[in-house]
């Protein structure tokens, strides 16, 4: 299993060679999410990506492993408090059917623990954290989401809430469950997103971007040139009374 972190000159430039993912699973029940279930599914301008809990439920759901969908590298692992709590950002670069070759985020939110480092080489499968609810706020669940946009970062509301930004991840995940590899590797970017409460133009980030990866241009959020904001703090209490009451949001998909 593929453990190390890069090296001090690797963490300050702005690229982390890493090789092309050769498949993604699900990041809970190894594989095929066996013995869990989605509580909530992705909704665009809604619920932006996928909420997983075990087939038990309640309290046995603290601590469950939670893993790397894929081959990939950590570009973010801390805990942010607010509605995000411990998170965990992992960069997949993979070659689609027609031998493009794209990069996708994703995101492992709520967790009760990290196990992972900031720029740490992970493996499809490996562990990176485990469930946990946000220290109390939420009830114990996997928040997951699979991003097109790499600059997201944890700042969603600078960002348009649809499927210009987002993938449905179950969708995303059986529509490449195995995919062509080799021992080439790709730099792959892990600084081109603002820091929380950020944005990238107030950092000077170098903007750089994946011959394969469209970024959408701003919508909504926060315009440093305005000094305006839109904090995520009203989605946060709805999300919050909603699953509290016990609503759920079966997605755009089927489930899995």
């Amino acid at each position: 299993m593929l453990c190390w972190v890069a090296d001090a000159a690797a963490q300050a430039g702005s690229t982390i060679r890493v090789r092309l993912a050769d498949g993604f699973d699900f990041p809970v029940g190894k594989p095929d999410a066996d013995g869990f279930y989605k509580a909530r599914g992705y909704w665009p301008n809604g619920h932006l990506g996928e909420d997983w809990n075990g087939r038990g439920g309640g309290d046995t759901d603290l601590g469950v492993p939670i893993y790397a969908m894929g081959r990939g590298v950590v570009i973010f692992s801390e805990n942010i408090g607010v509605g995000w709590g411990n998170c965990i950002l992992v960069r997949h670069i993979f070659r689609e059917a027609d031998g493009k070759v794209a990069m996708v985020d994703s995101l492992y939110a709520h967790l009760h623990e990290r196990k992972v480092k900031l720029h740490q080489l992970v493996e499809k499968g490996q562990l990176v954290g485990t469930m946990g609810g946000n220290n109390g706020m939420y009830p114990v669940h996997l928040h997951f989401e699979v991003r097109k946009n790499l600059h997201i970062g944890m700042n969603r509301s600078q960002f348009a809430r649809d499927s210009s930004n987002y993938y449905s991840p179950t969708a995303f995940i059986n529509a490449r469950r195995a995919l062509p590899s080799s021992m080439q590797k790709y730099d792959v970017p892990v600084n081109n997103f603002a820091p929380y409460g950020r944005a990238l133009a107030d950092v000077g980030s170098d903007g750089a971007r994946t011959a394969s990866v469209d970024v959408p241009a701003f919508k909504g959020g926060t315009d440093s040139s305005k000094g305006e904001s839109k904090p995520e703090d009203d989605f946060w209490s709805r999300l919050k009374a909603k699953m509290r009451s016990g609503q759920t949001t079966e997605g755009t998909e089927d489930k899995r």
